[in-house]
Formats: structure tokens, sequence, C-alpha cells
């Protein structure tokens, strides 16, 4: 007799105390109805039972599951990869994966290998079902059609009890829809031959990606339309940001902070800069004021670094040259603005200058011009996933950047009505009102202010030399908001001394910093620029918080 007539011992089949297990709830059920108990009673003992009969059906359908998975002669195509399959058994080359968003018409009749996210599932019949898989913002659409000995009924029936967000691998065939594919960004599609479950998604997540990535926009044409869909809110995201990070948006958002990062090294490597690293723990503040955190350090006072400003200056004393740093920055200020937060990345640079600092904002220009050049024309497809979700008009910039002294755009503020301390900074409603009016008359978005009065800038910046109420220094301002702080350097210890202590900073614990300078320092200046904002404003986003993977603000230091 075969192998397959032979019908399974009493050992070999699953699920088999089920009959008895069902009987005990029989009984169990007949005993409590015969009792006499308060109707609040009797409804929490209904609902026990009833997940009780749950769990029950669940190790009845699993156990049946299993038994038609073994009757299977196909079973080997499909299913949930072993543990053993998962450590490390058996090198590969990693080249026979085809990445989703390779799969093209030129792959006609081709078989390939993908791995990526159970996006969609959508069961048609008992004989085929669909499967969208998404990788890194790509996505295609799957076929699993029940056929002779290569994909079998319950193949299908196993897809498409697939949980969204599982990690599978897909074996197929590339083929060409007639109609286009809407549903997926890849037109192509793969015919499955071959499918398995690396990771399982659990069945019910905290947010469904799909809604995390909708838009405002489809979301209030769907209320008009009298539809409700789900809002998620952005605590929401940032307590579950591992799924919210999936989203295309994120996935275009967080690539060019890389493009951005990796855009800023290359440039000021071509130039002749060096990078550095610099300490994060030290033993007074390094900007001055109260927003600082603070820390025992082995029974010593201690600081997170408010910049790596004092150590890249000190680089620069070491005949560094030009250096600069791409590192943390922390600011204790319990701000709450769309633009603040408490850790973020900062991008720094210090340089040697000859006779002005003019030189700095020369690097600015080219630097930045360079970077939103390139990120224009390398991340069209980023771009476009983040507009999807938060449309967004290209910035406004010009080859040459517009400088424009403090003077004269208080003088622009003055002009249509805005008082401002001439003395004073800008604050973020006059910033931005400054920002509109450049855009009008100058029609560009980003642009250098220089020349801002030295009461609002930190100790260690140069004073004007024709006014000292006036100092060498400049920010920078992408569609009215400020992202760049510049300026040439005290580099006379003495006179740092005396800006020290007028700015209310011990000096004693500065000391081995305005040390640095007793030994011969060339003229330097430089600046710093947060990452985040950098792209938070690029990208025409409205907080911070979406171009920071983890944001740590006054009220989140998780996850």
């Amino acid at each position: 007799m075969s192998g397959e007539s032979q019908t399974p011992s009493s050992a070999s089949v699953p699920g088999q105390d089920l009959p008895a297990a069902t009987s005990q709830l029989e009984e169990q059920l007949q005993d409590d109805e015969s009792k006499s108990v308060s109707k609040k009673a009797a409804k929490k003992e209904a609902a026990k039972m009833e997940k009780l009969r749950r769990r029950q059906e669940a190790t009845l359908a699993a156990a049946a599951s299993s038994l038609t998975v073994e009757e299977d002669p196909l079973a080997g195509n499909y299913g949930d990869l072993p543990l053993s399959e998962l450590q490390s058994k058996t090198p590969v080359d990693v080249r026979i994966w085809k990445e989703v968003g390779a799969l093209n018409d030129e792959l006609k009749d081709e078989l390939v290998l993908v791995r990526g996210r159970a996006q969609a599932i959508r069961p048609v019949s008992k004989n085929m079902a669909f499967l969208v898989i998404r990788e890194k913002g790509f996505t295609v659409q799957c076929v699993i059609t029940a056929s002779p000995d290569v994909v079998s009924r319950q193949m299908v029936k196993f897809v498409s009890g697939l949980s969204r967000e599982s990690i599978i691998d897909v074996e197929g065939v590339v083929s060409i829809p007639k109609d286009p594919i809407k549903g997926a960004t890849q037109q192509v599609e793969v015919q499955v031959r071959k499918l398995y479950c690396v990771s399982k998604a659990v069945p019910n997540l905290p947010i469904n990606v799909e809604d995390a990535a909708r838009s405002e926009v489809e979301i209030e044409k769907a209320l008009q339309a009298g539809e409700q869909l789900v809002r998620v809110n952005q605590d929401t995201r940032l307590n579950n940001r591992v799924l919210d990070m999936r989203t295309p948006a994120n996935q275009g958002i967080f690539r060019i902070q890389c493009q951005v990062g990796s855009i800023f090294r290359e440039f000021l490597l071509s130039r002749g800069f060096v990078e550095i690293h610099t300490p994060k723990l030290i033993a007074g503040s390094s900007e001055g004021g109260a927003a600082v955190f603070r820390l025992d350090y082995k029974g010593q006072p201690a600081c997170l670094a408010q910049s790596p400003q004092l150590h890249k200056q000190m680089a620069i004393c070491g005949d560094f040259g030009r250096v600069f740093e791409i590192g943390p920055v922390f600011r204790a200020e319990d701000s709450y603005t769309h633009r603040h937060l408490c850790e973020f990345t900062g991008l720094d640079v210090e340089m040697e200058i000859k006779k002005h600092y003019f030189e700095v904002m020369d690097v600015v220009d080219r630097l930045f011009v360079a970077m939103f050049d390139s990120l224009n024309e390398k991340c069209a497809k980023e771009l476009e996933a983040i507009r999807r979700q938060y449309p967004f008009e290209p910035l406004k910039y010009l080859q040459n950047t517009l400088r424009l002294t403090f003077e004269e755009g208080i003088q622009m503020l003055k002009d249509v009505g805005v008082e401002v301390d001439p003395l004073g900074d800008l604050n973020t409603e006059t910033e931005r009102k400054l920002g509109q009016l450049v855009l009008e008359k100058y029609g560009t978005e980003f642009y250098i202010l220089h020349r801002y009065p030295l009461a609002v800038r930190p100790f260690y910046t140069m004073p004007c030399f024709d006014n000292p109420a006036y100092s060498n220094s400049f920010d920078v301002f992408i569609r009215g908001e400020e992202i760049i702080s510049g300026a040439q350097r005290v580099h006379v210890p003495e006179f740092l001394t005396e800006r020290a202590a007028a700015c209310g900073i011990d000096v004693s614990t500065i000391s081995t910093y305005i040390d640095s300078f007793r030994y011969g320092v060339p003229p330097h200046g430089g600046f710093g620029v947060g990452l985040e904002r950098v792209v938070m404003l690029f990208c025409g986003l409205n907080n911070i918080r979406k171009t920071s993977l983890f944001p740590r603000d006054p009220l989140r230091i998780a996850p």
C-alpha cells in the first residue's frame, strides 16, 4: 500500500485532543448555566466562554491547515521558513535577488526572486489571489494562480492568510499586463511559483502603513464625499515610528537627509577640509546661557555639548586649517515649536580666513547651491514621494546667493510698517515677513543676512571694526526660517576672556579653550547648521519632527 493511502496514526494527527477539549467546554457551559449568578457576572462569564470557544476554533483551524499542508504534494513551494533556514545556514550569492525597484519590462519572461513586505493581499477566489510587495518604497503586484504541478489551492489559501507587513520571498516569472497597474509603482507583474514567509507581522498593527501614508488632501476630499478615512496624528506616528518610517514619504525624507549629509561631506573634502570628531561631554557650556544639559562626570560637573564650537576652533589652533564635523548637538531649551529639538544632528564648519569673514560666506554660498542642485537632480523620485503626501513647491534659489546686511533687512521691514529693534534679534514672525519681502523683491527663498548686532550673538563672535554694536556674523534663511548661524571668531585670548565674562560664562570652565589661543592662531570663522532643519525647509515640511528619525523634544525621549 502506498504511503498516500495509509491512514495516519493517531499519534501523527494534529489536534487529536480537540473533541475532548470541546466536550469539556460544553460541560463547563452547562454547569455555568445552572448557577445562579448576577447579570454582571453572567456577562463576564459569557465573554470568557466566547474567548475559549474562539481559541478552540483557532486550534481546530490550525490542525486542519497542517493536515492540508501535509496532504499537498506542492507544499514545498510555500510556507513559513523554519528558524534553521534563518540562522545563516547556507551562504548564497545575494545577487540572485532582484530589487523591486529594478523590475521592468526588460525582464519579461525571466524568473526572478524578490524579497519585500506584503503591503496588500487580495484573494479573488480559491484559485487566485493578488499580492502587492513593497521594498524601499517601490511596489510590484504578484499574481498567485492555482495551476497543476506549480501552484496549489492550498498555496493560494496560504497567501490569502498572510498578515500585512510580513516579510516574504517570492519566486516567479515577470509578465507585462495589458492594462496599467494603478496599485503599484512597477508596471510589470510577477507570476508566482514559490512563496515563503520569512518573518510574520502581527495581524493587528498599531497603525496601518496605508493610513499613515495618506495625505491631508485625500482625507479632506473623502470628508467632502461623506467618507471617513483614518487620520494618523503626529504623536501616534512617533509612538509607532518603526511602522511610520515605512511610508513612501518617510522613505523619501530620510533618503534625502542621507544625501544632504553626503553632499556636505563630499563638497568640503573636495575643498581641502578635514573631518574631525569632537567630544560631546564637556566641562562647561559651549554656547553660554542656561539651555544646557548638566550631568555628573565622575564627581565633576559636566555638560552635553551645545555645539562642537570650542573644539573645532581648537582644531584650527592645531593647524588643520579647514575642518568640519557631522555629529549630535544637545540643547536643553524648553521650546515647543515646530522647528526646535533637544537633540539634533549638527553640520559644522570652521576655517582659517585670510582677510574677511565673507570667505566663510562664500563657502556657504557654493556649498548649499551645489547641494540644492544635486538634490533636485538626483532625488526626483524621493521628492515626488514626499510631495504626494506633503505637497510643496520646489525651493526658489539663485545660483549666486543673495546677501543683505542686517540693517538692510530691518529697513525692508520698516518700509512695510513692521517695527523691529535695530539692535535686537528677529523673531519667527519677522523672519517670515522678511523672507516674504525678499522673495517678492529678489525672487529667492534662500539668502544670507549678515552684520548682526553683537548683543544677540555668542561670546566668541568678532565685533565689526567700524561699529562695535555690530558683528562679523551672519544667518542664512530658507523659506523665511533661519537654518545657519556663522561668524568670524574672536581669536585674541584677552579679548575672548573679556567677552566670555560679559556674557556670564564662568571663564574657569573654558580655560583650556582660551589657553589654546595663547600659542598663536590664525583669524578664523565658521558656521553651524541643523541637518533636520535643512531637510524640513527644503522639502517644505511643517514640523521638524518629520525629519528627525527618532525626535527628542522637551516631552519625548522614546522610542
